[in-house]
């Protein structure tokens, strides 16, 4: 015991506590390893262990298995967006203007801070693996892997998603999963397979603007119902618009919604299907984003609730794997044989060497270790972004707090627009959406979707800081 009266292992903890309060170490990061720390201070390991346990029932930081302990994020400072209240009782046509396509413009160019656009860095990939992968492929299936493989695609990869979808309560047989060029492809058949120009279709707001963006192309009109921005889709207000208007289709985000990141309940879940099914209305979900739950199990999509075979699931690996091989599936249920046809007609396949690589990772067990590594990653950053708005921003600002993907949806002040803040960060280099882009009617003018695909580092410390001087100016 020191002569002031206080423990070694306190005197660690006030060391390292106050470099959390003085912003040395900021929240979400990583704090110094035990045996780092053990070295530096001269101290054991378990000493050190002691006053990190201390400094985590203070709530400073936290553990995470198999990482290590990390600052701990405060909530209080980040309030959650709030509802918005949809006063439109009529359905609409979707209309945009060329922002959508200046965002995509954007993502590959490097001297933009990618804050718009919803892609993982390939620092964040699996590369010297899948290009193994690749390799293998070529040497051993080079003539299969150059000529076409037509829908549904290449049986072993039909059999590993199979077989993971059974992992979480999904059975389906390999022949019923269909090979896409990705989710967009997906959602595209999907809509094609099950409504024609001048079907209304359902989507939770705010919604995924490609998604939109598809609805206006087919000449399809849309009704937007509310969501919550932690628990997704409002029920009793779809139920309300199933009641009074002719739907065609509902279509929604489940696991970790683009661009709120909420996550519905299995009770909602399975609510949200048996509703669809009192109505015989096809539910469409976009499960994009269910490999990368934060904490605990891969949450269950809306297909394993659905004993109808009524429910259409459309995933890909672009946010988790490999944006650009363009490989994405549907588990299209009675609708399989329509998208089938959709498929051949659209794009008649899927790039052969592309799902034969994927297929051959999968089967070899590297996808599991992957996603330890990409969820632990995806959660730092996005407690990081959170953090950065919040040392930043104006009062008044609200932010998600997703339980996994990576998508941040922020709530500013209500006089603030999201296309002037667009405008001005572009100026200033950095890419961000707009919130106006996620709804038909534009009631989302005052937020913003940000997105924590790739490492925090200084640029992107600096370009949120940034970010949040032009709202600031804005406010005032």
């Amino acid at each position: 015991m020191h002569q002031s009266g206080k423990h070694l292992y306190e005197q660690v903890a006030e060391v390292v506590g106050n470099m959390v309060q003085q912003g040395t170490l900021r929240p979400g990061e990583k704090v110094p390893s035990l045996r780092a720390l053990s070295r530096k201070m001269k101290v054991s390991v378990a000493t050190v262990m002691q006053a990190y346990l201390l400094l985590e029932n203070r709530g400073l930081i936290e553990s995470r298995p198999q990482s290590g302990f990390y600052v701990k994020v405060s909530r209080e400072r980040l309030p959650a967006p709030r509802r918005k209240r949809n006063r439109s009782q009529t359905p609409r046509k979707v209309q945009f203007g060329n922002t959508v396509e200046t965002i995509f413009a954007l993502a590959n160019r490097p001297e933009v801070v990618p804050l718009g656009v919803a892609n993982p860095s390939p620092a964040l990939l699996p590369l010297p693996a899948l290009n193994r992968a690749v390799r293998d492929v070529m040497s051993r299936e080079s003539a299969h892997a150059v000529s076409y493989d037509f829908p549904p695609g290449v049986p072993e990869l039909r059999r590993q998603i199979a077989l993971r979808s059974a992992d979480i309560g999904v059975d389906v047989n390999p022949e019923n999963v269909l090979i896409t060029n990705g989710a967009t492809e997906g959602l595209m058949i999907a809509l094609q397979s099950v409504a024609k120009a001048g079907d209304v279709i359902a989507v939770a707001a705010p919604a995924y603007f490609t998604l939109l963006q598809m609805i206006e192309r087919l000449g399809m009109l849309v009704v937007e119902v509310e969501s919550d921005p932690d628990t997704g889709i409002d029920l009793d207000a779809l139920a309300s618009w199933l009641g009074r208007q002719p739907i065609a289709a509902v279509v929604v985000w489940a696991n970790f919604a683009n661009p709120t990141g909420a996550l519905m309940s299995d009770e909602n879940k399975s609510e949200l299907v048996s509703l669809c099914n009192r109505h015989r209305i096809p539910l469409i979900e976009d499960d994009v984003m269910g490999d990368l739950p934060f904490n605990g199990e891969r949450p269950r999509n809306c297909k394993a609730f659905d004993t109808r075979d009524t429910v259409i699931t459309v995933s890909s690996f672009s946010k988790t794997l490999a944006p650009g091989y363009r490989v994405g599936w549907t588990l299209g249920g009675s609708y399989h044989a329509r998208m089938m046809q959709q498929k051949q007609l659209n794009s008649s396949a899927t790039s052969s060497l592309s799902q034969l690589a994927l297929a051959r990772f999968l089967k070899d067990g590297h996808y599991d270790r992957h996603l330890v590594r990409l969820r632990r990653a995806y959660q730092q950053q996005v407690q990081q972004l959170r953090f950065g708005i919040a040392e930043h921003f104006p009062p008044g600002t609200r932010v998600s707090d997703p339980r996994g993907g990576f998508v941040v949806w922020v709530e500013l002040p209500a006089q603030i627009d999201s296309q002037q803040v667009y405008e001005k960060a572009l100026k200033a280099g950095i890419s961000v959406t707009p919130g106006l882009l996620f709804s038909s009617t534009g009631r989302y003018n005052n937020c913003l979707r940000l997105c924590a695909g790739h490492p925090w580092n200084d640029t992107m410390q600096r370009a949120t800081a940034t970010l949040g001087q032009i709202v600031t100016q804005l406010a005032r």
